[in-house]
């Protein structure tokens, strides 16, 4: 038994949560997202609790079920408190800065980079070397940082380029020389 999958979701205060066949809609004060699950897991509603279980013990339904638990407790979180990602800048000249709904990344090319918010995503730039991407879309949140960061990856050597907040960076040695 998946022991993901068998854990009760809690619908915390102030978020609802709507079954229709096997199209799930969350809504709650940060917005709402809405997914259709696979046919074959089980989703019930009983008052603010919400259980998954799957028909068989076979390979395919024992993936979906935690995986569509896990899915499900990130679409409650979302709406509820939301997700944020950090990045940081290291390096020297390298700067970051918000236009409009427009991240500028000044990485070290020839020309700065424009990487614009999708929809429902937000972009904040608290200092010029560190970026903070926030929505209620764990998914598409972690999708944009790890699109910015693909921008410049931190490189071995010298540690410079785009990292995840925390990211520890593993550094190698450079050329000896005689």
């Amino acid at each position: 038994m998946s022991r993901v999958g068998k854990k009760p979701i809690e619908i915390p205060a102030g978020v609802t949560v709507t079954l229709d066949n096997h199209h799930v809609t969350v809504k709650g004060p940060k917005g709402e997202l809405s997914r259709t699950f696979h046919a074959d897991i089980e989703i019930k509603i009983e008052e603010n609790i919400i259980n998954i279980s799957r028909p068989t013990e076979n390979k395919e339904h024992r993936a979906l079920h935690g995986t569509t638990r896990a899915i499900l407790a990130n679409m409650v979180e979302g709406v509820s408190n939301g997700f944020e990602r950090g990045l940081e800048l290291v390096g020297v000249g390298y700067r970051a800065s918000k236009q409009g709904n427009k991240l500028v990344l000044n990485v070290g090319y020839s020309h700065p980079v424009e990487i614009e918010a999708e929809k429902g995503l937000e972009i904040e730039v608290p200092t010029n070397t560190k970026i903070i991407i926030k929505g209620t879309d764990k998914e598409r949140v972690g999708a944009l940082a790890a699109n910015i960061r693909d921008v410049r990856p931190p490189e071995p050597y010298k540690g410079k380029g785009i990292r995840y907040e925390g990211e520890y960076v593993r550094r190698k040695e450079g050329k000896t020389g005689k």
